[in-house]
């Protein structure tokens, strides 16, 4: 057995970066800061390529990063325990003690979003289809940081590549899911890149980026948690665990977007539009 598992990744590593004194950095923490920046970064470009000011861009990063925030942890709490947090409601604030899901930020998301289109009298699918490009890179980078805390892993596996998460107490490969993830979440967003600087699709047919991005990158996670392990122990022995169930409506969400965008006619682009 031992020499079998030299095939496969021991991965032993410390979810703390560094401390300095009583503060204490940790890679998931740090994974989510880039996530934010990188994706601040990107959606700028996207503002100045359009010919939006940089206070247009002021609004709808804070907007973003508020709602996003707020989501993921609300999501944490109600979809995954609500009992405990809404007899412990102080506790929902406790983020830096972990808990945050990536359903509830898409919730948050979608209503940040929203709330910035209404105010600055945007269309709603303007600001969707151009914050999924972002949206990719921010997910890739939390996941990275769920393997950093070896944590959100899948089940065991016999393939080499398997990761065998000494931090967590395991002694056997386990599918590395956070690294599927991961991966599916930059193909994506080459893809969605690819829609939107080389077709233009996001300003021809508004809505079919975000319909594509809500329906690959929900229904790749409801596939591979087939292969994941429960997060909670409310989980094992469903049908389907809660992260699949929460996928199913932005799957659907993404498949009519996709069908209104393409019955609606194409929009004609002059030779000027970048």
């Amino acid at each position: 057995m031992n020499s079998l598992l030299l095939l496969f990744v021991r991965w032993d590593v410390h979810p703390t970066l560094f401390t300095f004194g009583p503060v204490e950095i940790r890679y998931y923490g740090l994974m989510w800061a880039l996530a934010l920046g990188i994706s601040a970064y990107i959606f700028s470009n996207l503002i100045k390529r359009e010919g939006y000011s940089d206070k247009m861009f002021d609004s709808i990063f804070w907007y973003g990063v508020l709602s996003t925030i707020i989501g993921a942890r609300l999501g944490h709490c109600l979809f995954y325990d609500p009992g405990y947090y809404l007899t412990h409601p102080v506790e929902i604030l406790y983020i830096h003690q972990g808990g945050l899901a990536s359903h509830g930020a898409a919730v948050g998301l979608l209503v940040g979003l929203w709330l910035f289109s209404r105010k600055n009298k945007m269309p709603y699918m303007w600001s969707l289809d151009r914050i999924a490009i972002a949206v990719c890179i921010a997910g890739a980078l939390v996941r990275i940081g769920n393997l950093m805390n070896s944590e959100i892993y899948g089940e065991a596996t016999s393939l080499p590549w398997g990761f065998v998460f000494v931090r967590a107490g395991e002694t056997v490969p386990m599918h590395p899911t956070q690294i599927y993830e991961a991966l599916a979440y930059l193909i994506l967003f080459v893809v969605l890149c690819w829609m939107y600087y080389r077709k233009d699709v996001a300003r021809k047919r508004p809505g079919v980026m975000f319909g594509i991005f809500l329906i690959a990158l929900f229904g790749f996670r409801f596939f591979v948690e087939f292969i994941k392990n429960p997060q909670e122990e409310f989980e094992r022995g469903m049908l389907l665990d809660m992260g699949q169930w929460l996928s199913v409506p932005f799957v659907i969400l993404g498949v009519v977007i996709l069908y209104r965008a393409f019955k609606r006619p194409a929009k004609e682009l002059s030779k000027k539009t970048k």
